[in-house]
Order: structure tokens, then C-alpha cells, then sequence
């Protein structure tokens, strides 16, 4: 055991080299250079050509958005301007445009039937009610009576809340009828620190551009201002479904840019798509409520309104790339080493499956030990060469490869010759 150990010790230290043996073999050639040309072809139109290895890449440039809308509509009753459906109106990447509003009028705080879709506000009498509670997803605090509800012959609980509760006095107005001719002004500008590289999605025109102008990917690139109804079509929504139950749409702003060129081919991208999931009727569609105070004859009254609306999220992305030696470099000794998975890939197809009574492996796996000259006492004359090469241990064929030779031989009659010299 311990001398297995030593044996493995030292055999650490041997030196190993490569021996090179030429085997003149078709299949097994067409099968190296086949797997060196997918490797070749892998670098060059995949690494280099698609994915531009030998550049340095930064990904998530900074970025800054600026929105504005114009437009008015009318509902039943109202006219609609940009103040009231626009929300919020300070303009960033993320607002809502009012399509239909369901407008709960002149509430003042008093006592009231609770909504009947609430959980357990159903009763029969005053039993049923219990005073001073508060549901969470309520209107009030329960007074401990049962009253009649807005309509029909059902009662629920009375409450003390903004009243009457949204059910109750509730009238729906749809803004959607113009709102597809609304337009949006995008204005967005990119960064890339590393590169120390800047440029926006407007340019510079003169003033009375933007006046006259709405964006065209092929004849108006530098005009980011965008119909509504062109950003839902885009989408592949239709703008009446969608005014109704509202949803999330989102602008994608992407900035691929390859800074090996000039400026000018740097150009933003746009594309559109939904990202409310619209299949999932528990989480689709966008809402949410608001309310203006006002006061009548010294009372606090309010208007509700719950607004369904189309929200735009503007995404801003991309990746700018531009040549290094250090990139190349790596990708370069990558392909160079990868190259060499034929030549193993070969060798074990050798090895394993052509290795005719291990003519192969006796070619290729040397193992080389030099001889120390024999000393020579007082008066001894030094041994013929002829002497000396017969005492020369034999060769053992044994792997790691010490020995650098480069043999050549085919395969068929001439293998029986190799064995007889092998043996």
C-alpha cells in the first residue's frame, strides 16, 4: 500500500507531452474536421457576428421620461378636459387616462343602508346588526338597525358613513367616444455612462415641428407623439372593450445601439403590448376611486367618482456596445481552445471503438526512462554501443505520454505489420 502511494507521488511529478500520430482514416477525419468547422462556424456567426463578442457591452441605460397629453371629450352630461381625466397630471412615465366613471354625487356624512354587496350586510331585523361594528371592506360603522335598502324589498344594516354609499345613487359615464383621438407626447432621453454616451427621441427640428407632426416608424421616427387608438391597436386590444373595463398598456422604448457606428444609426424602438393579464377576469382590467369635497350651505359634501381608465407604464431598456481588445481577446482563445473538443472527441472514437488488438493505444502512449551511463572502475574499458542498447530496458507502453514522435499508418494489411513490430 505504501509503495502504491509512493508510486503515485512521484508519477505527479513525471512530465507529460503530446505525441502526435497521423491515422489515415476517412470516416474518422470527416468526423474531426466536421466537428472543428460546427465550432468554427459557432464563434464566428454566433459569437462574434450575432452576439458581437468582441465588444464591451453596458445593459439598463439612465433614462428620463417626460409625458403630456391633449385632447377633450364628452360623456352624457359633461364635457371632459385634460385636468379631470388625466391622472396624475404631473406627467411621468406612469399615468392613467379616465375612459368610464361611475359618479357618486352630492354625499355628505350622515346614516344610511350599506351596500348589499357587502359581506353579511343582509338582515332581517335589528337583531342581525350588531352597533359599532366596522367591516374593512365596508362603507361605515354599523348603527344596530335594519333599514329598507335603495331598492327593491331587501334590507341590510344601517351605517354611519359618506352617504348614499356608491351602490345606492351610482350613474356610469363613458368618456371613450373621442378619447382614441387623444394625444400623447413621449419625450425621453438615454445615457450610457460608460460610454459617455447621450441622446433623446426628439430631434432637433425646427419649433413648428412637433405642431403638425404624429409618429410614423418609417417617415416620423423623431416624432414621439402617439394617437391613443394607435397604442391600443398596437397592442392588439380593441379600445371599446378595453375603455370599459380599463387595463394596463405598455409603451417599450428600446435603445440597442452599436456605438462601432455613427450616431445616427442609434435609433429608439417601439413596441406595445398589454401586461395586465386580461385572461384572469379576478385581476384584469384597471380601477381605482377618487373623490372632490366641496361645500353646500356650510355642509362638507363630495363627489365620488370610480374611474376605469387605460394606464401607460413607459419602459425605457436597451444595451449600447462598442469594441475592446479584452473581450476579443478572451473569445478568441475560447474558440481557439474549443477547437481542440474534435481532436478529444477522436481520440476516444480511437480508442474505444477502432482499437484492432490494442494497435492504437500501443502507438499512442509511450512511456520513455532514461538510463544512467554504467560507471566504470580503474582499468575497465567502456562497453561496445552495440552492448549498451541491448542492455536498454524496453520501452513500456504506458500512459501519461512522455515521448514526441509523429507516426503515420493506415489501417488494413499494413496493421498486422505494426503488431509484429509492436511484439
Amino acid at each position: 500500500m505504501a509503495k502504491n502511494c509512493w508510486n503515485v507521488f512521484w508519477g505527479f511529478w513525471d512530465y507529460e507531452t503530446p505525441k502526435v500520430i497521423v491515422v489515415k482514416n476517412r470516416n474518422l477525419g470527416f468526423i474531426y474536421r466536421a466537428v472543428q468547422l460546427l465550432i468554427l462556424l459557432y464563434f464566428v456567426w454566433y459569437v462574434f457576428i450575432i452576439q458581437k463578442g468582441y465588444q464591451d457591452s453596458e445593459t439598463g441605460p439612465e433614462s428620463s421620461v417626460i409625458t403630456k397629453v391633449k385632447g377633450i371629450t364628452k360623456s352624457q352630461d359633461k364635457v371632459w378636459d385634460v385636468e379631470e381625466y388625466v391622472k396624475p397630471p404631473e406627467g411621468g412615465s406612469v399615468f392613467s387616462i379616465i375612459t368610464r366613471a361611475e359618479i357618486t354625487p352630492f354625499q355628505t356624512l350622515g346614516t344610511c343602508p350599506e351596500s348589499i354587496r357587502i359581506r353579511n350586510a343582509t338582515c332581517f331585523s335589528d337583531d342581525d346588526c350588531i352597533a359599532g361594528e366596522m367591516d374593512m371592506l365596508g362603507n361605515g360603522e354599523r348603527t344596530g338597525r335594519c333599514v329598507p335598502y335603495y331598492f327593491g324589498t331587501k334590507k341590510t344594516c344601517e351605517v354611519s358613513a359618506w352617504c348614499p354609499v356608491e351602490d345606492g345613487a351610482a350613474v356610469s359615464e363613458f368618456l371613450g367616444k373621442m378619447a382614441p383621438q387623444f394625444t400623447i407626447l413621449i419625450k425621453n432621453s438615454i445615457h450610457y455612462p460608460k460610454f459617455q454616451f447621450s441622446k433623446g427621441n426628439i430631434r432637433d427640428y425646427d419649433d413648428g415641428y412637433l405642431k403638425h407632426c404624429t409618429f410614423n416608424a418609417d417617415t416620423d421616427l423623431y416624432c414621439p407623439i402617439f394617437k391613443l387608438g394607435f397604442i391600443v391597436e398596437q397592442a392588439g386590444e380593441n379600445f371599446t372593450e378595453l375603455a370599459q373595463k380599463g387595463g394596463v398598456i405598455g409603451v417599450i422604448i428600446n435603445w440597442n445601439c452599436d456605438l462601432d457606428l455613427s450616431e445616427s444609426k442609434c435609433n429608439p424602438k417601439y413596441s406595445f403590448r398589454r401586461l395586465d393579464p386580461k385572461h384572469i377576469p379576478a385581476s384584469s382590467g384597471y380601477n381605482y376611486r377618487f373623490a372632490k369635497y366641496y361645500n353646500i350651505n356650510g355642509t362638507a359634501s363630495r363627489t365620488l367618482i370610480k374611474a376605469y381608465g387605460i394606464r401607460i407604464d413607459v419602459i425605457v431598456h436597451g444595451q449600447a456596445g462598442k469594441f475592446s481588445l479584452i473581450p476579443t481577446i478572451i473569445n478568441v482563445a475560447t474558440a481557439l481552445t474549443s477547437i481542440g473538443v474534435g481532436s478529444f472527441l477522436c481520440d476516444w472514437i480511437l480508442l474505444t471503438f477502432m482499437n484492432k488488438n490494442k494497435v492504437y493505444s500501443h502507438r499512442k502512449f509511450d512511456k520513455v526512462q532514461p538510463t544512467p551511463p554504467p560507471s566504470l572502475s580503474l582499468g575497465q574499458r567502456p562497453a561496445d554501443s552495440s552492448t549498451n542498447q541491448s542492455q536498454t530496458s524496453k520501452p513500456e507502453f504506458h500512459f501519461p505520454l512522455l515521448q514526441m514522435s509523429k507516426l503515420r499508418f493506415r489501417e488494413g494489411p499494413q496493421e498486422n505489420d505494426l503488431q509484429k513490430r509492436g511484439q
